[in-house]
């Protein structure tokens, strides 16, 4: 007996931000913003409690359960809805169930954290049956929506997933790491706004992305030839290509929606899942890696059996 993923949902704002609306008062352009991310639009105005518990319900129906068989939740964000208590427990309360909850932040990468603690979670000694981990947040409220380095790459939006105890799927390997003499190059702090070093930002993401799925992979006994889907955070194309380039993996095997949704931070993972669920992508036996990283600077991979 281990664990899978029954069931995959997704919550987007109704507000659609086109890189033709941002022309109208800032210097920028549309083929500038998609030639530097792949961006095309994103989704604004969203709440994170809101849009988790959206995401949430959606995939306790594609899992064919109820709320109450759900005995943990976990939600990754970086955007709560307050200082405390942990916007889990609305999204809880929203669902109708008292179960345990908790927030991880872990920036753009909190998903694949979030998975990996729900798993081992579930095979300690009196581990829940069922987990739901959520990845939520509503970047467009920390974004400054004057500057261009930012304002193009974010959006808000949730995806959520449920894990159960099952003879299908596993967790085949995992990476893990920070490092926080990095923190001045991606930061945001108490009532501001996100600020960026892009450059900085994108060199060292594409050297930790890289290494750690090579590290994943090791402890899978596996290599790139064998990966079947790749759900990568979706920060920009450019650092997805590179990545796949120094892992020789065809970006065919990628999942992606950022074009049109930007940078949703631990809601992109989940939302990239939820398009390859729709496009076939994800059969029993399927090796899935998922990979991302984000302010910390953190990153993290799994890679999983589905």
């Amino acid at each position: 007996m281990t664990i899978r993923i029954a069931g995959i949902g997704i919550s987007l704002p109704e507000k659609v931000v086109t890189n033709l609306d941002l022309e109208q008062h800032m210097d920028t352009s549309d083929e500038w913003i998609r030639e530097r991310s792949g961006i095309g639009a994103r989704r604004v105005g969203g709440i994170t409690s809101e849009m988790g518990l959206e995401a949430a319900t959606k995939a306790i129906e594609n899992a064919g359960i109820t709320p109450t068989d759900i005995e943990f939740v976990l939600l990754a964000t970086c955007t709560p809805d307050q200082i405390f208590p942990a916007t889990s427990t609305q999204i809880a309360h929203g669902l109708g169930i008292t179960c345990g909850s908790m927030d991880i932040n872990a920036a753009c990468a909190g998903f694949a954290y979030g998975y990996a603690a729900a798993f081992g979670m579930m095979l300690s000694p009196g581990g829940p049956d069922r987990v739901l981990v959520i990845g939520s947040d509503a970047m467009s409220k920390i974004v400054d929506w004057t500057d261009r380095g930012t304002a193009i790459l974010f959006g808000d939006g949730a995806g959520a997933a449920v894990l159960e105890r099952h003879e299908q799927g596993d967790l085949l390997g995992q990476d893990f790491g920070v490092a926080g003499d990095l923190r001045e190059i991606l930061y945001c702090d108490h009532e501001d706004t996100i600020v960026m070093e892009g450059r900085e930002v994108f060199k060292r993401a594409v050297r930790a992305v890289t290494q750690s799925v090579k590290n994943a992979l090791d402890q899978a006994g596996l290599t790139s030839a064998d990966i079947d889907v790749v759900l990568p955070h979706q920060a920009n194309i450019r650092i997805i290509e590179a990545v796949c380039s120094r892992l020789d993996i065809p970006m065919e095997k990628t999942h992606n929606v950022l074009e049109h949704t930007g940078n949703t931070s631990a809601a992109s993972i989940p939302l990239a899942m939820a398009a390859a669920q729709d496009a076939g992508a994800l059969q029993p036996g399927t090796i899935v890696v998922m990979t991302g990283f984000g302010a910390g600077m953190a990153w993290g991979t799994v890679v999983v059996r589905w």
